[in-house]
């Protein structure tokens, strides 16, 4: 028996997958957010770093640590290998911080201009759609009253009738 070929095999499924926009965006996305990370880097590094060090009277973000065992060095004649130090690096770990503070700022300002760019671009369309739905709302109360009204004089006119019948009712009763 032949094999039926599957719809959309993996290929199939990896091209349209891959074809679809936001993918693309998301991959230029993930680029440029790379690039942008090694542009706050060097920010932190370079510009903020030397500033924090004149402030702090020549002390570097980069040395400020806590050593937990010192470095032993080679000692080949006694056959000792280099052991490096083992330290926590609290100054690093701020410079991270730092990248991760400045990163979301940015972040947040970008996002926060095209929210108000798109606000503004979309406030005629937002001012009419509110208008028509208060159109429609008052539109709805105008029907609503006049069905009211209409239904009052129904009402109205029915007792008339009742009481025409009733009267007529009477009269042939006493005839």
């Amino acid at each position: 028996m032949a094999k039926k070929k599957k719809e959309g095999g993996f290929w199939s499924d990896f091209k349209k997958f891959i074809s679809r926009g936001n993918v693309v965006d998301m991959a230029v996305g993930v680029v440029i957010g790379g690039a942008f990370g090694k542009i706050v880097t060097g920010l932190v590094n370079y510009v903020i770093n030397p500033c924090v060090s004149l402030l702090t009277g020549g002390v570097d973000l980069d040395s400020v640590k806590t050593v937990l065992k010192e470095a032993v060095p080679a000692d080949e004649a006694a056959g000792v290998a280099a052991v490096d130090e083992v330290a926590i690096l609290w100054g690093t770990w701020i410079q991270t911080i730092l990248d991760f503070i400045i990163v979301a700022l940015c972040i947040f300002a970008v996002i926060r201009i095209i929210s108000r760019t798109n606000e503004k671009m979309h406030a005629k369309e937002n001012a009419e759609k509110a208008a028509a739905e208060a159109a429609a709302a008052e539109q709805a109360a105008v029907e609503k009253e006049a069905a009211e009204k209409a239904a009052a004089a129904r009402e109205a006119e029915d007792a008339a009738v009742r009481a025409a019948i009733l009267e007529i009712r009477d009269s042939l009763k006493k005839n």
